[in-house]
């Protein structure tokens, strides 16, 4: 089987088709221009063809020219793709499962990692704590953006809180137009909740708060993703509190942000994985999602 033509020859090839002419050609390719005719010359030879018809005034290209032209391209167009796809295997990767709550946050850190030399691919994960957990103990991802209490066999790192001030309600209902609700307040609406409230979380410390046991509607398991709990909040089931991340965000005509005075409530998440020395891509990502902390 016969080598191909080198690429830095079709490149020269292409360059002079291009400005039609050596020396703009070679002043693209940083190359001298003797350079780049020899290596116009040597293409013919392999080939057995003459790419160009070179006067004292212009350089044209021949009909063989204009036919070898967008195979040139398509060849040069390839070795570049071939080129980017074994730097994307060459490089460091981690999957990492996360709250979507929190995903402007880590989507900031994963663009800081793409921009890193060499890059760092992320996979991402979006699932909730109890299905986070899991996967880490299972091992199948590197670590997690969760939320607390942390469990002890996990270490943590770049723990950060997010606070919890508005209810969110159906845009018809009644306590959509008062300026603040109270537990008190609430009356026989329910709040949306999950079914695990471990102690510590503010999922806990609200249910400390209810005036009854009647209030909680439990509609998960876990109820990481407030985005998409808004669906039910807009179809009645009940009122959502949220997150301040998300009350920043999301505009919806059916649902209204009411600011909720409950006491403190917040959301405390950080980046947890095995309890083992951690890797470099892995300290790689810990200050990734530090600098995004620092710069949101």
């Amino acid at each position: 089987m016969e080598p191909g033509p080198p690429l830095r020859d079709v490149r020269c090839f292409t360059a002079v088709a291009r400005h039609l002419g050596f020396s703009p050609a070679a002043a693209e390719l940083n190359l001298s221009q003797p350079a780049v005719s020899q290596a116009v010359a040597r293409l013919e030879r392999l080939w057995q063809v003459r790419l160009f018809e070179r006067t004292s005034r212009e350089v044209r290209l021949t009909a063989a020219g204009r036919t070898l032209l967008p195979h040139a391209e398509a060849l040069l167009d390839a070795a570049a793709a071939l080129s980017a796809e074994a730097a994307r295997l060459a490089a460091p990767a981690i999957r990492i499962a996360y709250s979507p709550t929190v995903g402007t946050l880590v989507a900031r850190a994963v663009r800081r990692l793409a921009r890193r030399r060499p890059p760092i691919e992320v996979e991402l994960r979006p699932c909730g704590r109890a299905a986070a957990t899991a996967a880490l103990a299972r091992g199948e991802v590197a670590a997690a953006v969760i939320s607390a209490p942390f469990p002890e066999e996990l270490t943590t790192a770049v723990r950060f809180h997010v606070p919890v001030g508005h209810l969110a309600v159906p845009a018809d209902d009644p306590l959509a137009s008062v300026s603040v609700i109270t537990p008190e307040r609430l009356g026989r609406h329910r709040l949306l909740m999950p079914r695990e409230r471990p102690p510590g979380s503010m999922w806990a410390r609200l249910a400390e708060r209810l005036p009854g046991t009647r209030l909680g509607h439990v509609v998960a398991d876990d109820l990481d993703d407030f985005a998409a709990a808004l669906d039910l909040v807009a179809a009645g089931a009940g009122l959502l509190p949220t997150p301040s991340l998300l009350v920043k965000t999301v505009r919806r005509p059916d649902i209204r942000f009411v600011p909720f005075d409950a006491g403190e409530l917040r959301i405390t998440y950080g980046l947890a994985w095995p309890a083992a020395t951690p890797s470099p891509v892995l300290m790689s990502v810990v200050r990734a999602v530090q600098e995004s902390l620092w710069t949101r």
